[in-house]
């Protein structure tokens, strides 16, 4: 009898060592993704180790040459040297006192005068004695900001522009003292509908004797400035004033002598004639002050246009169902235009090239056969180029390029060592595709495949969004959208996908950019469940019952509307410094997009997700900072209240003190992306089945 229990037991304790083992083993699995993951993040974000090398040179006025901070191999100590652009010579250069002392001086044009600010005055110094010359003086009972000074062609008047502040309405925010006493900090914030800071435009002669202020018309709403240049002579001042919304905008020149103001350029637009990217701002003359080049994108299209300096318009000059992306520079000498383009894809850059007779004729620059995103920094004479090519997946290379056959020259900056490392770490390369979702739509968006991926099983699907007007994320550039951290959480079992639905600034015309004008939300969140249920038809092993979302920023609204909006499609959102009231979010930029609630009570009611928050059926993480001065904490918290209201489980991540980019403190970087791929671990089961 002792001999059968003495037996049981010991078969029992048998079956318990087994099990607690392959608990054990279990719990090891789960949990040995967690040190290999860190020290990838880690590697990633605090040891730069996938951060590519640059090159930073200027080139020298006559385009002879070009300049290098370098560091003496001997000393250490940094130097100057002097390459030969044809030759490559290298020769050690002795930089300036003034060079040393400050690399962005606003040097007068014969170069013995510096502009400075000081104690938020400007001054003008003396580069030979020291001696400053105060040109303002500013009020101690307005809270007044001076910005954007520069010399007149002749070096006798500078031109800037006075931003009183005053009337903003400050915002608190509590600062790290004393833990049981904190002090407060006060920031001025400009919120929709709110006063906004008052401009004017300001000449002062160099001797700081006399001011006069231009007299643009203020209307009482408030304007914003963009280009404020002299126009080409040294009695002209260009002003590009932006109407509060940005529907409006007009080139204006100023008499400094008589003080008249004449229209040179205006343009309104039913949603924007100028984005909160700034790609259409500013204008460049040509023709000895006698024309300039405006970008436009008044014909549906963002084209450049030439307009007489009385303000005739002359020529079109980049006709065709394509986009500027962005221009690069003026060859007057040789009678072009160069811009950046990729008519066929719109994730991808090239540099294009169009006569400046206005004929039309295109040509592309960029050789064949060099997909990805290419950027080039000119010499003045536009002979010569600093090239930058990468895509997604390839590292950047640099070299010296003489134009227009694009001939290399010389290799700059080949990053060969990164090249090398992320063979072992690129298993798959990034699978670029078409989502086509009806009516004509067809979205851009790029899929990550874990390391072991096996096409006849079905993987989870991470999603990252931002889709707002600001940003793309479907780029074919290096470093875009967070890839390396992309990277590590597809290789824990699953694919990462975005997806640029209508709205973001695809150059895919006027028509796709505005799409979303009156109400951020309620078109991306459609876009983006069509283009993963698309995803899902083209992909089999798209796991559609498994499917996360996430994002920053615009990319955190767009999660919660996600959540919120479609319950059936997602079942995990991790949402990042959202703004799920967008009526408390900054003017700048929110009202370029949907004005004001007073003018678009129904946009700002389909735009916000705290509106929808009862549809939340999934598990939802929301990450902020409490020193957030962009995203407000208190933006998020109404929604916080809002879900604690409705009874809705949720989670949510404060980090003290940390601001926008979630980035002040030793360690917050990883811990920000660690707390992102625990939740998604332990709400979303990862790996084939």
């Amino acid at each position: 009898m002792r001999e059968k229990s003495a037996m049981k037991f010991a078969c029992f304790c048998g079956v318990v060592f087994l099990a607690v083992m392959g608990l054990g083993h279990a719990i090891a699995q789960e949990t040995g993704w967690q040190q290999e993951t860190e020290s990838r993040l880690r590697a990633i974000y605090e040891r730069g180790e996938f951060r590519a090398r640059k090159f930073q040179a200027e080139w020298l006025p006559d385009s002879s040459g070009y300049t290098v901070r370098e560091r003496d191999p001997k000393t250490n100590e940094p130097i100057q040297t002097r390459y030969d652009v044809r030759t490559g010579k290298r020769t050690k250069v002795k930089p300036t006192s003034e060079e040393q002392a400050d690399p962005e001086r606003r040097l007068a044009p014969d170069g013995t005068r510096v502009l400075e600010f000081y104690e938020r005055n400007l001054f003008v110094r003396d580069v030979a004695t020291g001696k400053r010359t105060q040109l303002t003086i500013r009020s101690d009972e307005r809270d007044i900001w001076y910005r954007q000074p520069v010399w007149s062609p002749d070096g006798k008047w500078i031109a800037f522009i006075e931003s009183d502040e005053t009337d903003v309405r400050l915002r608190s925010v509590l600062v790290p003292t004393d833990p049981s006493y904190p002090g407060v900090r006060n920031n001025r914030f400009a919120r929709v509908g709110e006063k906004i800071a008052t401009l004017r435009v300001g000449v002062v002669d160099s001797e700081g004797r006399k001011t006069q202020w231009l007299p643009i018309e203020a209307p009482s709403e408030g304007f914003y400035l963009g280009q404020v240049d002299w126009a080409g002579n040294s009695n002209e001042v260009l002003v590009e004033k932006l109407s509060r919304f940005r529907d409006q905008r007009e080139f204006l020149l100023a008499n400094v002598d008589t003080g008249d103001i004449q229209q040179v350029y205006h343009e309104s637009n039913g949603a924007w004639a100028v984005g909160s990217q700034g790609k259409n701002s500013g204008l460049t003359w040509i023709r000895d002050g006698k024309a300039f080049i405006v970008v436009s994108e008044k014909d549906g299209w963002r084209h450049a246009f030439v307009y007489s300096r009385e303000g005739e318009e002359l020529s079109l000059l980049t006709p065709g169902k394509y986009d500027v992306i962005d221009r690069a520079t003026v060859d007057e000498d040789g009678g072009w235009f160069y811009f950046y383009a990729s008519p066929d894809n719109g994730t991808q850059k090239y540099l294009h090239r169009v006569p400046l007779d206005g004929t039309g004729t295109l040509e592309r620059i960029t050789p064949e056969g060099q997909p990805g995103t290419h950027d080039y920094e000119f010499s003045s004479d536009a002979r010569w180029a600093f090239h930058t090519w990468s895509t997604l997946d390839k590292p950047p290379v640099i070299e010296l390029v003489e134009l227009t056959k694009h001939r290399a020259v010389r290799m700059l900056e080949g990053n060969g060592e990164l090249r090398e490392k992320m063979k072992d770490v690129i298993s798959h390369p990034t699978e670029f595709l078409q989502l086509d979702i009806g009516d004509g739509v067809s979205m851009d968006a790029w899929m990550i495949k874990p390391k072991d991926f096996d096409e006849s099983k079905k993987y989870p699907v991470f999603i990252y969004v931002y889709g707002e007007p600001y940003a793309q994320t479907v780029l074919d550039n290096w470093g875009a959208a967070q890839i390396d951290f992309h990277r590590v959480v597809s290789d824990l079992g699953y694919l990462v996908v975005s997806i640029d639905n209508r709205g973001t600034p695809a150059p895919k015309g006027a028509a796709w950019r505005r799409s979303i004008f009156g109400s951020l939300g309620p078109l991306s969140t459609e876009d983006q469940a069509a283009g993963l249920k698309e995803l899902g038809r083209m992909r089999p092993y798209v796991d559609l019952s498994r499917v996360a979302i996430w994002g920053w920023s615009g990319g955190g609204s767009n999660t919660l509307n996600a959540m919120f909006r479609k319950p059936d499609v997602y079942q995990v959102g991790i949402a990042v410094v959202p703004k799920p009231q967008p009526h408390l979010y900054n003017a700048w930029f929110q009202e370029i997009y949907m004005r004001t609630r007073e003018v678009n009570p129904d946009g700002y009611k389909r735009s916000a997700p705290i509106n929808f928050a009862n549809g939340l059926q999934g598990k939802l993480l929301m990450i902020t900072g409490s020193g957030e001065t962009n995203t407000h904490i208190q933006i998020i918290e109404g929604l916080v209240d809002r879900l604690i209201e409705l009874g809705k489980p949720f989670d949510y991540t404060v980090y003290p003190n940390r601001d926008h980019g979630l980035r002040e403190g030793n360690g917050t970087v990883v811990h920000v992306r660690m707390r992102i791929i625990r939740y998604l671990l332990e709400h979303l089961p990862r790996g084939p089945r």
